[in-house]
């Protein structure tokens, strides 16, 4: 079996102690850099700033400091993971990135993103969201810490009176 783990900067851990209880010898970490945000910063910059200086673009230290913490990420992820796996670091529209890469792949590791006090569709962001929705394969979606109790789903909504 064919594993991809969607690592992120908050929740890869919990991600690479799930992908380890698949006990799948064939693992594939991936990070991917968000384009669009050192795209907004150089954007913002010329925009402010007027022409182009080469040398002087913000948008290049995001990049910079963006692949940064995904090296660490995934050094630190495959020293969790404690044996041999393929490691991928990309940039580009995460989530489109992340749906392209799991064709390959038979299980797709991906953690919640978003409000992680309650269960519900709110605990999944905008990038996970459209992941597990798209995704090729099967998807093993995980809290990243204990989930919440069973009292956090809100009451069901009183039904419309009839006419």
């Amino acid at each position: 079996m064919r594993v991809l783990a969607w690592l992120t900067d908050n929740t890869w851990e919990a991600c690479v102690d799930a992908v380890r209880t698949t006990n799948s010898p064939d693992v594939t970490l991936l990070y991917v850099q968000a384009s669009d945000v050192s795209e907004a910063t150089h954007g913002a910059f010329s925009g402010l700033l007027g022409r182009h200086r080469p040398g002087h673009d913000p948008g290049d230290v995001v990049r910079a400091a963006s692949a940064a913490t995904g090296d660490a990420v995934l050094s630190a992820a495959v020293e969790r993971l404690g044996f041999d796996c393929r490691v991928e670091h990309l940039a580009g529209a995460v989530e489109r990135v992340v749906v392209a890469t799991a064709a390959d792949a038979d299980l797709l590791v991906v953690a919640r993103d978003g409000d992680r006090s309650r269960l519900g569709p709110r605990s999944l962001g905008h990038a996970t969201r459209f992941v597990v929705d798209h995704a090729p394969c099967s998807v093993m979606l995980i809290w990243p810490e204990e989930a919440p109790d069973l009292g956090s789903i809100p009451p069901k909504p009183p039904h419309p009176p009839r006419r």
